[in-house]
């Protein structure tokens, strides 16, 4: 469990791209990680360093651009990193234990803690050499469809910074967590019916199906049974209880022929 502020185990979590080729896949890449949370973006030896289309494709995530480090060689990118761990397009039969996405996150997370830590995504062609991986502690796969495993380096990216969030996203107190998963922008808390109300609300079902004819709840119990089932299930707000007995209250109407009126109680 983390015992300090998680964002600081977020911030620091580097993803070191090694030789991308195109620049359109690093503003991907950048896209993906803030939408995660993510903001450490390290390039080595890119082909093309972040451009105009880098920016649109990163769409929003300029900042992850204009700070990514540039590094010449690997070994520089990673200098600080307590934990390596490198990306595969396919298992390896090398020495190192292969992880599973959410294996590799947990794995980041724990070690970010206590200091930096790095995912390496390799070359859109090649992936990462023998050489590349022997300084990772770890390699992970992403378990594809054996017949079509081709994923381009912005959705790999997707996949392992998904993995990273969830991850950190179960370590945190409960109100953090629904607060970290809510949308901006989002209504407020729901003004729900109480009991009183969703009672009146029955009490006025089993009038109208009575003054319509729909049945016969007083010998049906069944019936109004499953009605309120289905309403303590849809868990109805003051607003809705209001629209459905002005709904009642017309069918009402219209059986007896004189005007509805507003529901009371």
């Amino acid at each position: 469990m983390m015992t300090e502020n998680p964002d600081n185990a977020l911030a620091r979590i580097r993803f070191v791209l090694v030789e991308p080729t195109l620049s359109g896949n690093i503003g991907a890449v950048a896209r993906a990680m803030k939408t995660m949370g993510l903001s450490r973006l390290e390039l080595v030896a890119p082909k093309q360093r972040p451009d105009a289309e880098a920016l649109a494709r990163a769409c929003g995530a300029d900042d992850l651009l204009q700070h990514a480090g540039i590094h010449a060689d690997l070994p520089a990118a990673i200098a600080k990193c307590r934990l390596v761990i490198g990306t595969s397009a396919r298992r390896r039969t090398l020495d190192w234990e292969n992880l599973e996405p959410p294996e590799a996150a947990r794995k980041l997370l724990a070690e970010a803690t206590e200091g930096e830590v790095a995912l390496l995504l390799g070359r859109e062609s090649s992936g990462l050499t023998n050489a590349e991986l022997a300084r990772c502690q770890f390699l992970v796969h992403i378990p594809t469809n054996p017949d079509f495993s081709s994923l381009n380096l912005a959705a790999a990216a997707q996949v392992f910074a998904y993995e990273i969030r969830h991850c950190w996203r179960e370590d945190l107190p409960e109100p953090t967590r629904a607060a970290t998963h809510a949308p901006s922008g989002e209504e407020a808390p729901r003004d729900l019916a109480t009991a009183q109300e969703l009672e009146g609300l029955h009490a006025h079902l089993a009038d109208t199906l009575r003054d319509i004819g729909f049945g016969d709840p007083d010998s049906s119990k069944k019936l109004l049974l499953r009605l309120r089932h289905l309403f303590n299930r849809a868990r109805p707000d003051r607003v809705e209880i209001n629209i459905l007995r002005g709904i009642l209250s017309a069918a009402q109407g219209r059986k007896s022929g004189k005007r509805p009126t507003r529901p009371t109680d």
